[in-house]
C-alpha cells in the first residue's frame, strides 16, 4: 500500500503571501487537516473523542519547505505511519501537487494520546492499536522518508 492520501485542497487566495506563494503557517494548517483525517481513519474521530474523552496532542513537529506552492495549485497530503507504541504515534506527511510524486514540503510529527480530563497520557484502545498495526503492515514496503529524524542547527 502506498502512503495514505489523507487530505486534498486547492491553495486558496487567503493562504498566499505577497509573492503569490503559500504562507508558512498554511503548510502546517494543511498538514494539521491531514492529521485530523488520519485520526478519523484510525478510529479517533469526534464521536470517539466525545465518548472516551481522549484525543491526540502534538508533541513535536518538523516542517521542511522544499518547493514553492502557488495560488490555485491542487495539492494532496500523503501520510505514512513511521511507528507507534501504546501511547504515541510517529507520522510523516508529504505535500504534493495532485498526482505528482515530487514532494513540495515534508512534515514529521510525534503525537501523544491524551485523556483530556487530566490532561495526561493514556494508552490507545485495542481497536485503535489494531488499526495502526494494520496500516503499518500495509506500508511496510514503503521506503523510509528522506525528511525524518532531522536536526536543526548551525554547523560548528
Amino acid at each position: 500500500m502506498p502512503a495514505l492520501i489523507t487530505y486534498n485542497t486547492p491553495v486558496l487566495e487567503d493562504w498566499v503571501d505577497y509573492n503569490g506563494h503559500l504562507r508558512d503557517a498554511f503548510y502546517l494548517l494543511i498538514f494539521s487537516y491531514a492529521t485530523d483525517a488520519l485520526m478519523d481513519q484510525i478510529g479517533l474521530n469526534s464521536d470517539n473523542r466525545t465518548a472516551t474523552g481522549n484525543s491526540l496532542f502534538t508533541l513535536e513537529c518538523h516542517l521542511n519547505y522544499l518547493h514553492e506552492v502557488k495560488l490555485g495549485s491542487e495539492v494532496e497530503v500523503r501520510t505514512q505511519i513511521i511507528g507507534h507504541d501504546r501511547k504515541r504515534l510517529h507520522l510523516y506527511h508529504s505535500l504534493h501537487l495532485k498526482n505528482f510524486d515530487e514532494p513540495l514540503a515534508a512534515n514529521e510529527q510525534m503525537l501523544l494520546h491524551v485523556d483530556l480530563a487530566g490532561p495526561r497520557s493514556a494508552p490507545f484502545s485495542e481497536a485503535v492499536l489494531n488499526r495502526l498495526a494494520a496500516i503499518t503492515a500495509e506500508q511496510v514496503d514503503l521506503p523510509a522518508p528522506e525528511y525524518i529524524g532531522r536536526v536543526i542547527g548551525l554547523p560548528t
